[in-house]
């Protein structure tokens, strides 16, 4: 049975990106089969897997479908899902791309029967290919990320070491309270993974005290450094295991991926 994460957080920029597309290259590099699923309109897990050019079909049509369940077969679906790029290399690793036009289903699904489950049908779709599905959520409370919690199993929340960031994972908690009740009671919070780490500041080990204290037993071990390295790796279109595996960056993923698969053994 395939075990789906959400990596979310209702804030930008603090790395949730960067960590969807590193976890779910890690896992295909651990030799687990995997399904990045990009629903975040400005589609830039796609891109950092080198998938920079619209395509024909991606995340859009494919929620389209599962307005009715009879079309969203495996055998269509797997028609938009596609592989990586050839530079990224990497066989167990698929992706469902998204596009600017997928900003255009919110308003379509305002007035939708079941709304809030277009991507959990697509899923247990799909499911039987894969071990581990990765899904990138927007960083916004909205139907697409309603659809991600709903559909998920566990969720990953990236927390940047900085000072606006508790806020942020205070009001993410708050909308999975709101999920767990009312439309996926058994959703449940691999943990709060810190990003953009400092050691030389003495902010980042503040944050990372007080998320500590905060979230007891709800933080990953594994910190992710601020990384030149990690920055760089999508303007190549690569994970950043493909475009430095000797960096920091690249190590702190490959140990986080660790963690996360104790977790799923556990």
């Amino acid at each position: 049975m395939s075990k789906t994460i959400a990596i979310c957080n209702q804030k930008g920029g603090v790395g949730k990106t960067t960590t969807a597309v590193n976890l779910a290259a890690c896992f295909a590099v651990f030799e687990k089969k995997t399904l990045l699923i990009d629903i975040d309109p400005q589609a830039n897990t796609s891109q950092s897997v080198g998938i920079n050019e619209t395509q024909e079909e991606d995340i859009y049509e494919a929620l389209v479908l599962t307005e009715n369940p009879e079309e969203a077969t495996i055998e269509r679906l797997s028609q938009i899902i596609k592989p990586a790029a050839p530079e990224c290399k990497l066989e167990l690793l698929n992706i469902l791309p998204s596009s600017p036009g997928l900003a255009k289903l919110e308003i379509e699904l305002v007035n939708a029967m079941n709304r809030e489950r277009r991507l959990q049908r697509l899923i247990k779709a799909v499911e039987v290919n894969y071990e581990y599905i990765i899904i990138d959520a927007p960083p916004s409370l909205n139907l697409l990320t309603i659809n991600t919690l709903t559909a998920a199993n566990s969720v990953v929340i990236p927390v940047q070491c900085e000072y606006f960031s508790l806020q942020g994972v205070a009001e993410l908690l708050n909308t999975i309270k709101l999920v767990q009740n009312n439309l996926n009671t058994d959703l449940k919070i691999d943990g709060a993974l810190l990003t953009m780490y400092d050691s030389r500041n003495s902010l980042s080990r503040l944050v990372a005290e007080e998320v500590r204290k905060n979230f007891p037993g709800k933080v990953f071990n594994t910190v992710i450094p601020r990384n030149v390295k990690l920055a760089e790796a999508p303007s190549h279109g690569k994970p950043i295991l493909l475009y430095d595996i000797q960096s920091a960056g690249s190590q702190a993923y490959m140990k986080f991926a660790e963690e996360i698969l104790e977790i799923a053994n556990g």
